[in-house]
């Protein structure tokens, strides 16, 4: 058991109205934060301390507890139920989910069914009841996408060459990352001329929506029952549902077979105004966020990266880590085509 933590934890608990000798233990698998199974008398729950950090000012915990809140005042209960948290000590309980994850070839259409059930369940007519702030990195204009990205590699240029693996990582971050992105970031703008879109119009409010945000297969259980039950909120809110679309099949962890694009993205599109648009969005974006991805398997080269991964689970700083992200990435930018071209309109 974590025994620094189970002080903190029984107040939580008794926060709660459960109190009782504690049993804590600590889980695998989390990239950004501490978990641990909690039970005290018949109580089994999850406790989540979220990572906190003077560079990464994002309220992980906010976020989440609050997203999770309102879906289950909406009804939805293919999500885990928020029980209380403690905003000072970054602690939060949530009820166990028993479960395991999927692995890719085991994902089928029944699945993203359920994927996209919740997501048209948050973005209901309850949602105009919702209080909550834009999403992780929420992008409202095509230039705030493009804007997003560039981010993310600039910051890839500035790794650290003496680093363990840093050399490899600089250069392929300067060399095949740049390049690629640079041919993306054409091709986006080239086929927004094409289309008439205005790289700085923002989008409409009716037409944003409620998005879980890192939202895919990689952040899900399966049940005994077969059920889905999805987790892990602390980027979600207010965004654009092009990018939605475009992170649930860009994720690499778990990835979806683009076979499913079409009919995905028509059924979000069609939830809100402009549908057509919105699909346009989607194509238009995709290969933007193929990029982005292939930054995302290297923020463990980044100084808060780094510091994000130990806090969750150490082994995951460790340059073994880094190699097997790295030769992930590089494979992941080597597929490129795959959604460079998609022609979902």
């Amino acid at each position: 058991p974590d025994v620094t933590r189970l002080p903190d934890v029984a107040r939580l608990l008794a926060a709660a109205g459960l109190g009782g000798p504690v049993q804590l233990r600590a889980l695998d698998g989390g990239r950004n934060n501490r978990v641990y199974r909690v039970e005290v008398g018949s109580f089994v729950g999850l406790v989540k301390a979220y990572f906190h950090h003077p560079a990464d000012p994002r309220d992980r915990l906010g976020t989440e507890f609050g997203f999770l809140s309102f879906a289950w005042e909406q009804g939805i209960r293919n999500v885990p139920r928020p029980i209380a948290c403690d905003p000072w000590r970054h602690l939060a309980l949530y009820e166990w989910v028993e479960g395991r994850r999927l692995c890719a070839d085991e994902v089928a259409r029944s699945h993203l069914e359920s994927a996209l059930d919740l997501f048209l369940a948050l973005n209901g007519s309850g949602r105009v009841t919702a209080r909550l702030n834009a999403g992780s990195e929420a992008c409202f204009s095509l230039a705030e996408h493009l804007d997003c990205v560039e981010r993310r590699v600039e910051r890839l240029l500035g790794i650290d060459d003496a680093s363990p693996f840093g050399g490899e990582a600089s250069g392929f971050a300067h060399r095949e990352l740049a390049a690629a992105w640079r041919e993306v970031k054409r091709a986006a703008l080239a086929r927004a001329e094409t289309w008439a879109m205005t790289p700085t119009e923002v989008l409409s409010p009716a037409s944003r929506c409620l998005s879980p945000s890192d939202f895919g297969f990689h952040n899900a259980l399966l049940t005994a029952d077969h059920r889905i039950v999805f987790v892990d909120f602390e980027y979600a809110g207010w965004d654009d549902p092009a990018k939605m679309v475009c992170d649930f099949f860009c994720q690499v962890q778990v990835p979806v077979a683009k076979e499913h694009l079409g009919w995905f993205a028509s059924s979000v599109a069609a939830a809100f105004p402009a549908a057509e648009e919105a699909l346009r969005r989607i194509e238009l974006l995709l290969p933007v966020y193929g990029i982005k991805w292939c930054c995302i398997l290297l923020n463990e080269f980044l100084p808060v990266g780094a510091a994000r991964r130990g806090f969750s689970n150490g082994s995951l700083a460790r340059p073994a880590h880094r190699a097997s992200q790295l030769a992930l990435a590089r494979e992941w930018l080597s597929r490129r085509e795959e959604w460079m071209t998609n022609g979902i309109c």
